[in-house]
């Protein structure tokens, strides 16, 4: 969010099961959004048809 980048993926499991986080992303879409480093982050989800 506070960076301005944007990634769109694919949700084809669920999970996380750790409580707290809402998305599990791949290690290539956390790249883009600037998220490999920190390994966790705050991001905004929105759902495309």
């Amino acid at each position: 969010l506070r960076n301005g980048r944007s990634v769109i993926v694919r949700i084809n499991d669920r999970g996380p099961y750790i409580r707290g986080r809402i998305i599990d992303l791949s290690r290539g879409a956390a790249r883009i959004i600037g998220l490999v480093r920190s390994g966790t982050g705050s991001v905004r989800i929105e759902i495309l048809y």
